[in-house]
C-alpha cells in the first residue's frame, strides 16, 4: 500500500489515476454515441473487426462529415502516461498534442481500422472530423485507416478487406 507523509496526496493521486486513466481501458466498456457530435444517426454493435463498431442507421453520401472525434485534449507527458493502456483511444491532432477519446469521447473512438476504409480524417483548427470517402450504405460499419506511424509495436489487422495489408501501420512505415 502506498502511504503518504500525512497529507494523503499520493493515495488520492493514485486513486484519481486509476479512475480517470486506467478504468476507461476495461474490456466491458460499451460505446456511447453522443448525438451532439454526429451529423447522421449512428449506433454501436459488436464488430467482426474488433470488439465494438459504429454503424450508420441511414445511407450517407460521400464527402460528408459524419462524426467529430472528441475527448480530453492532452500533451506529450500525459500521452506517455496514458500509453500504458491496452486499448488506446488517442488521436494525434498536432505535434505533441492528442485527444483522448476514452475521456469524454463522442463515440468516434470506437470506429475500427480497415485497409479499405469508408471514412477519412479532416483536421480543422485542432478539431478532428471523420468524413465519408464514398457513399455508405445503411447498416454498414464505419471504418478508418489508422495509418499508425512511429516507434509503435506492429498491430495485426483483422479487417478482412481484399487488399488488407495485415497491419494497421502506414504502408510506408
Amino acid at each position: 500500500m502506498i502511504r503518504s507523509g500525512g497529507t494523503g496526496a499520493p493515495v488520492r493521486a493514485l486513486t484519481a489515476f486509476a479512475r480517470e486513466i486506467a478504468l476507461p481501458d476495461r474490456d466491458d466498456v460499451v460505446p456511447t454515441i453522443r448525438r451532439r457530435w454526429c451529423r447522421f444517426r449512428l449506433f454501436h454493435a459488436r464488430s467482426p473487426i474488433h470488439r465494438w463498431g459504429i454503424y450508420t442507421a441511414h445511407a450517407i453520401p460521400s464527402r460528408r462529415r459524419v462524426i467529430e472525434y472528441t475527448g480530453e485534449r492532452i500533451g506529450d507527458d500525459e500521452i506517455r502516461r496514458r500509453s500504458l493502456r491496452h486499448h488506446l483511444y488517442l488521436f494525434w491532432c498536432g505535434p505533441g498534442r492528442a485527444i483522448d477519446g476514452a475521456i469524454g469521447g463522442s463515440g468516434a473512438e470506437f470506429v475500427n481500422h480497415c485497409c479499405e476504409p469508408n471514412l477519412r480524417v479532416s483536421i480543422v483548427r485542432g478539431r478532428i472530423f471523420f468524413v465519408s470517402l464514398r457513399p455508405i450504405r445503411a447498416g454498414e460499419e464505419l471504418t478508418l485507416d489508422y495509418n499508425i506511424m512511429g516507434d509503435v509495436a506492429v498491430t495485426t489487422c483483422r479487417c478482412g478487406a481484399a487488399t488488407c495489408r495485415g497491419s494497421m501501420r502506414r504502408p510506408d512505415h
